[in-house]
């Protein structure tokens, strides 16, 4: 009979009960927003790539040619068409035929990852002065890569003007009769 042995410590208790009452007074961190995820993951790929270096670099060491070389190094993975000099396309928004130039990262990605990891880097500890990913030849090689790209497409980058915040008067408000 059932009653004659003892019972076993975890039978007729619910151990993930237990478990769960302790879980539930862990306060959970709030999911992280989609650019913070991706924030994270660049910041990791590019920790990553310094580590692979022969030899590895650290973050302390590293500088904008570091950077440079990992955007050249991401190029491999791009899926934008982007048209070489002699190709019959370049130039041609939308070629009708396929091609072998070479398949890049966008501009546009680029441009992003930059301002991810130039955000990452400084909420890791670093200054802003001493900042890699704002270093100015970083920005001339993005503009180098915008306009390398426009062209080959044959659509050029246009500048977005900003908007000025003038105050028009109204056309049918009355002028006001007040003497000067």
């Amino acid at each position: 009979m059932s009653g004659d042995r003892p019972k076993d410590s975890a039978e007729g208790s619910s151990r993930s009960g237990g478990d769960h009452q302790q879980q539930q007074l862990i306060p959970q961190p709030a999911p992280l927003s989609r650019y913070e995820s991706q924030k994270r993951r660049d910041w990791n790929t590019f920790g990553q790539y310094l580590k692979n270096q022969r030899p590895p670099v650290s973050l302390s060491q590293c500088n904008c040619n570091h950077v440079l070389d990992f955007l050249r190094y991401l190029d491999q993975f791009g899926k934008t068409k982007v048209h070489l000099h002699g190709c019959v396309f370049f130039g041609q928004p939308d070629p009708p035929a396929p091609c072998t130039c070479p398949l890049r990262q966008a501009w546009g990605s680029l441009d992003a990852l930059i301002g991810r990891l130039r955000a990452a880097y400084e909420e890791h500890g670093g200054s802003p002065e001493t900042n890699p990913f704002g270093n100015g030849a970083i920005r001339v090689f993005l503009r180098e890569v915008r306009e390398c790209q426009a062209k080959a497409r044959g659509i050029p980058y246009k500048k977005k003007k900003k908007k000025k915040n003038q105050i028009k008067p109204r056309e049918d408000a009355k002028p006001s009769m007040q003497p000067a």
